[in-house]
Parts: C-alpha cells; sequence; structure tokens
C-alpha cells in the first residue's frame, strides 16, 4: 500500500489497535480527542485490562507529536505506522491502528529544525495561551521549541502552539542532539515508576508493559532501541550472563529459557532486576535468585554507552 503524507499525534496518548473494530465500548475515552487515558484506565478492572492482551486488541502506543505515517483509512481510522518504533512486523516501523480524529497533518511542523523540549517528569503540564492547563503529557513527551520567554517556553504543537514550565522539561539543541546516558542513568530512569501499574501495549508513563518500559527507558537516555521484546534480544550488544551491568536489558523464554522470549526487564544491579510484569502488577525490583525470572533468563544487551564521566 501507498504510504500517504505524515500525520502527528494529537492525544497525549494514542492507543495503536490491533484493527479498526477492536475497541470496546469501555474503552470511549481512549479514542476521542484528545482523549482522557487517565480515565480510561481507572474504569479498567483486572478483566478488561487482561483483555488488551489476550484478545490481542492493543499494539503499542505513541505520544503527544509523535510522527506516524498513514497507509489506509477506514470508518474513521487510520490504519498506521511508527517509524520510531522499529519491528519485524514491517520494516517501515510499527504497524496498527488509530482513531483519525487523533491524528493531524502538519507541513511546517518543525521538529527537525529547531529545539526541542522533552518532558522529564513522570507527567507534564502542557498550556494554552493563557497559560491555562490543557492536556497533562507523558514523559518522554517530545516538542518543537518556538522561543523562551522567562520561566516558560513556548513550543509547537500538532493544532497550534502552548507552553511548557521549564523546571519539567530538557531542552535541546535538536532532536538529535540529546545527551547519552550510561547503564545506571537507565537504571536511575525507571526508578521513578516504581509501583505504576502494568498496561498491555503501554509506551507512555501513564503505564508501560514490560518491552515498553525498557524502550521508553533507553530513549530517556539517548538510545533509540526496537519495540518488542524479541526485537530487542535480537539487537544490541550481546552481553555474557555473568558480565551483567545495570542498565543492560535481560530476556526470559519459556521452557526455561529455551523457548520463545515473553519477557523483558532492566538489570538493577546485586542480582536484581527492574521490570513491569504484567497485568495486575507494577513496576517492581526484584531479587533474581529462586525466582522463575531466574530458570528463564536466557539473554542479556547492551545499548548503553560508556559516558566517561
Amino acid at each position: 500500500m501507498e504510504i500517504q503524507d505524515k500525520w502527528l499525534v494529537n492525544a497525549a496518548v494514542a492507543t495503536v489497535w490491533t484493527s479498526y473494530d477492536s475497541t470496546r465500548e469501555i474503552d470511549k475515552e481512549a479514542i476521542e480527542c484528545p482523549g482522557d487515558v487517565e480515565l480510561w484506565l481507572n474504569g479498567l478492572n483486572y478483566e478488561t485490562r487482561l483483555e488488551l492482551c489476550n484478545r490481542n486488541l492493543v499494539q503499542t502506543q505513541v505520544l503527544y507529536g509523535q510522527e506516524v505515517l498513514v497507509i489506509e483509512e477506514k470508518a474513521g481510522w487510520a490504519h498506521i505506522i511508527v517509524p520510531d518504533q522499529a519491528s519485524s512486523k514491517n520494516s517501515e516501523g510499527y504497524p496498527g491502528w488509530i482513531p483519525k480524529a487523533q491524528l493531524v497533518n502538519k507541513q511546517d511542523w518543525k521538529l527537525e529544525e529547531s529545539s526541542v523540549a522533552v518532558v522529564n517528569q513522570k507527567k507534564g503540564t502542557l498550556y494554552g495561551n493563557d497559560y491555562a492547563p490543557m492536556i497533562s503529557l507523558s514523559y518522554q513527551t517530545v516538542l518543537p521549541v518556538l522561543s523562551a520567554e522567562g520561566e516558560w517556553l513556548r513550543v509547537q504543537t500538532p493544532e497550534g502552539e502552548g507552553f511548557l514550565r521549564t523546571d519539567g522539561v530538557i531542552q535541546y539543541n535538536s532532536v538529535h542532539d540529546q545527551t547519552k546516558g550510561d547503564g545506571n542513568s537507565i537504571v536511575k530512569a525507571g526508578e521513578q515508576f516504581l509501583h505504576l501499574p502494568y498496561l498491555w501495549g503501554g509506551m507512555s508513563s501513564f503505564g508501560y508493559d514490560c518491552s515498553g518500559f525498557s524502550y521508553s527507558m533507553c530513549k530517556a537516555n539517548g538510545y533509540i532501541i526496537p519495540r518488542d521484546a524479541h526485537d530487542q534480544a535480537a539487537s544490541g550488544k550481546e552481553i555474557e550472563l555473568d558480565q551483567i551491568e545495570p542498565g543492560d536489558l535481560l530476556f526470559f523464554a519459556y521452557e526455561e529459557g529455551k523457548g520463545s522470549i515473553h519477557h523483558v526487564g532492566i538489570y538493577y544491579g546485586e542480582g536484581k532486576l527492574l521490570h513491569s510484569p504484567n497485568t495486575g502488577k507494577s513496576i517492581e525490583i526484584i531479587n533474581l535468585e529462586n525466582t522463575i525470572y531466574e530458570k528463564e533468563l536466557c539473554a542479556a544487551r547492551r545499548y548503553w554507552q560508556e559516558t566517561g564521566e
């Protein structure tokens, strides 16, 4: 299929669904614009959260201002590809479906030609021209900076302009100029999300799945890695299991490590794992010893580099 124009996500967090007809009545707040991902998640119980996985309803998520490619449209939905999320499912990026209402076509997006502001808090706030709060933004949301005005940054948004407080973001001269952290920095980024409930397909600070968590903490430190655990295990620098260091990604497979990979976490150090386990649980740090994870540990990969500090 021919790829059309580039589109921008116009919701704080847009869930990428498996099909245009994957959503349920209970998912209403997740597919409106601007939508309310927090209200949506608060309305889900264990069973309806588990269905996102067991019924293969959700693929991944994308953040406010993130670029996607539109392949086709159907029934008010857009079949899209996420270029920033490498996947073996499609050579162009991660595929799925997003409500057309959560996308805007913007030709003058300045992300590649201006400095950028990256939300560096667990949750950020986008303010309107009257400095009134507009949208709650996820950690690692990236917006082009138009000007600095005291304690405020005037930023471009998918639908116009807005403001971010300087104390809630990191500003870089270019979207390609992000400082690269080391393994300990990846661990430190992840620690702030302890006790955040797991979300299948989650790629935001409203909820992460296992590989979304490792992807996002690496991204926060300047490393763009594949989206899913099995793809993450097929890239990066291979590390022997007796040589692992904090910030390395650890992979776990069925059949006591001999089967297919089903989980990834961040090595915390001292025999501990920092990870987002599964539905019904929250991000945690555990000792690997005498756990199912110790039996299933099958590989380690390093995406970080020594910073020389």
